[in-house]
């Protein structure tokens, strides 16, 4: 049984997205290179942040059918870069039980080993859907404050509970947990402002997402807000320059609880489109290594819509903060104009079925990027289906297995380690 510190995957949860035919063994492998990660490595694999995808990795592979030797394999190629944590401070987690010391160690990667220690005790004492309630989704100051840090990290924290929550894995939430209180929090002022905009205006935000692209690809101030200098194209970019313009469009996305499903198909159709679609003929195909991690995250939130345990409220919340981040990120590369001719006409240096593909990507060695961008296109197909008439949805039919081509091939020869 998966506990707080213990990983157990079981065939009847393969994902949202998986293939058939995953094996008990291939169930045991994984949850065993799991725990061995779970128990042995930080969440950063350096002092620069770069983060740790173990668990990503080898959860993707898992779901698109890896054998036990496989998955042995990748995680083997993988952990020889990882570090230990600092060992566990009981002072800091007696401090972290007070609500103001809690945040004495926030945004610090020495106390990440301190944070999942305590993360584990209150999930074994209050169960795992109590904790991210009380923590990450109650709406007072140190929720909103841990909320704001799970879409830190080019969501790398979100990505990380969006994995947990998925194949029902506590452990996997702890370490999301204690990931998102090691980063900061500068996206507050984002978020809070779109968020207090959007609930003050008078004419609630009825506008699509690809409405919204266009509107910010045509503002000459804010698509040019970053700079090719900027350490971080958000935070040193479009935040100090357009800080307003990009809280105005942000604010008009809204999201009634009655169309969670269909906005969340929205935001994964949307996402894949600009993702996809930010090309530069005559150079290779490409898929921005950022703008990938928008389309990764995009297949969690139709979990969280599984989950009874998180209210209709919060859904709402989630899938509003994880359109305006992406918004944010598609201005901060210069709000490239999608060319979906890009997408219809491209010719592979090798076509093949969706099942080639996947098979490719299990054997590729990587840190798992290419893994799950496969894996987050095709599910963006399955929920995309119903909605495919609607000019808010701009990636239909063929153009998903084209997409799928272009990732694996723009993906497989080099990516980097963040």
């Amino acid at each position: 049984m998966a506990t707080a510190s213990k990983v157990s995957l079981s065939t009847a949860d393969c994902g949202e997205y998986h293939v058939s035919g995953i094996t008990a063994e291939s169930a045991a492998k994984a949850s065993q290179v799991l725990q061995e990660n779970h128990d042995n490595h930080h969440i950063f694999f350096n002092k620069s942040g770069f983060h740790n995808h173990i668990a990503h990795h080898i959860l993707t592979l898992y779901a698109l059918g890896a054998s036990p030797t496989q998955i042995q394999r990748q995680y083997d190629n993988n952990k020889s870069y990882q570090r230990a944590p600092p060992p566990v401070n009981d002072g800091v987690l007696e401090d972290l039980h007070d609500p103001v010391k809690f945040r004495r160690y926030l945004a610090n990667e020495r106390y990440y080993h301190d944070y999942l220690v305590f993360f584990q005790r209150e999930m074994d004492k209050k169960g795992y859907e109590d904790v991210l309630n009380e923590y990450v989704l109650k709406g007072d100051e140190r929720a909103d404050d841990m909320l704001v840090r799970m879409y830190a990290g080019f969501l790398h924290p979100i990505i990380h509970l969006g994995f947990g929550v998925e194949f029902k894995q506590p452990a996997i939430m702890a370490e999301a947990l204690a990931m998102a209180a090691v980063h900061d929090a500068w996206l507050a002022p984002y978020f809070h402002g779109a968020e207090s905009a959007a609930n003050t205006s008078t004419k609630p935000g009825r506008k699509s997402i690809v409405t919204l692209l266009d509107e910010i690809s045509a503002d000459k101030k804010l698509s040019t807000a970053a700079n090719w200098g900027d350490g971080n194209k958000i935070r040193d970019g479009i935040l100090k320059r357009a800080p307003d313009e990009m809280i105005n469009y942000a604010s008009q996305f809204t999201v009634e609880p009655t169309e969670l499903t269909e906005k969340s198909a929205e935001m994964t159709n949307a996402g894949i489109y600009f993702t996809g679609g930010a090309q530069h003929p005559p150079k290779q195909i490409k898929f921005d290594f950022y703008y990938m991690h928008y389309v990764n995250c995009s297949i969690f939130f139709s979990s969280f819509l599984k989950q009874p345990w998180i209210s209709e409220h919060n859904q709402v919340r989630l899938l509003e903060w994880k359109v305006r981040l992406d918004l944010c990120m598609y201005a901060s590369r210069r709000s490239p104009k999608p060319l979906l001719e890009e997408i219809t006409n491209y010719k592979g240096k090798q076509q093949s079925s969706l099942d080639g593909i996947i098979k490719r990507v299990i054997e590729h060695n990587d840190d798992g990027h290419a893994a799950k961008l496969v894996r987050a296109i095709a599910h963006g197909s399955e929920v995309s289906r119903p909605y495919e008439h609607s000019e808010k949805f701009r990636i239909k039919d063929g153009m998903w297995l084209q997409l799928e081509h272009m990732g694996k091939w723009s993906t497989l020869p080099s990516i980097p380690t963040y």
